[in-house]
């Protein structure tokens, strides 16, 4: 069974598999494509997987793909805790500029679905984290964007301490919503 959960950014929605868990530990199946196809009506074909692996304070984004590079994806957070934020970027959407942020971790095992036209980043909130995520197009150099994480005009609450953030150094220069011109 595959439960959806609708969030407050249209199109985006949390995913929430049954876990089985018994004295030897747990199972679950982290991805069936009939299964999220007839709970989320999406027919997607994701052509690449991607993970990472981070320590505790580690913020990754807010990234995105532009024009028809742009990305959707289904992410999920294999070991440890992340907080998960998004932001719907899309200016048809009445949604447009807002962010929705939801703990995902090995404990709850939740997958967010994060449509095509959104940034996403993520922060790591325990000692280490193994993030992994499906992707419904080819990364594309060229097509590689994203927004500064502490853009004021998104007041986005990372719920983190800011001196104690490690961020790369592309992550910690990139444009505001403003200077996108979105």
């Amino acid at each position: 069974m595959l439960e959806l959960e609708n969030t407050p950014l249209k199109d985006c929605f949390l995913l929430k598999p049954s876990v089985f868990k018994d004295h030897r530990g747990t199972f679950l199946e982290s991805y069936n494509q009939k299964r999220f196809e007839e709970t989320t009506g999406l027919h997607l074909n994701f052509v690449q997987d991607n993970q990472s692996s981070s320590t505790k304070g580690v913020l990754r984004g807010l990234h995105f793909q532009t024009g028809p590079f742009a990305q959707s994806k289904l992410v999920r957070t294999v070991l440890g805790k992340v907080l998960d934020v998004v932001v719907d970027l899309r200016p048809n959407s009445p949604s447009f500029k807002k962010s929705f942020k939801v703990v995902l971790s090995d404990q709850n095992h939740h997958q967010l679905f994060v449509p095509a036209g959104f940034a996403h980043g993520f922060i790591t909130l325990s000692e280490t984290s193994v993030f992994a995520y499906k992707c419904d197009q080819y990364y594309n150099k060229e097509a590689d964007a994203g927004v500064i994480w502490d853009d004021p005009s998104l007041a986005i609450d990372w719920e983190y301490p800011k001196d104690k953030l490690i961020l790369s150094e592309k992550d910690a220069n990139l444009p505001t919503f403003k200077e996108l011109g979105l």
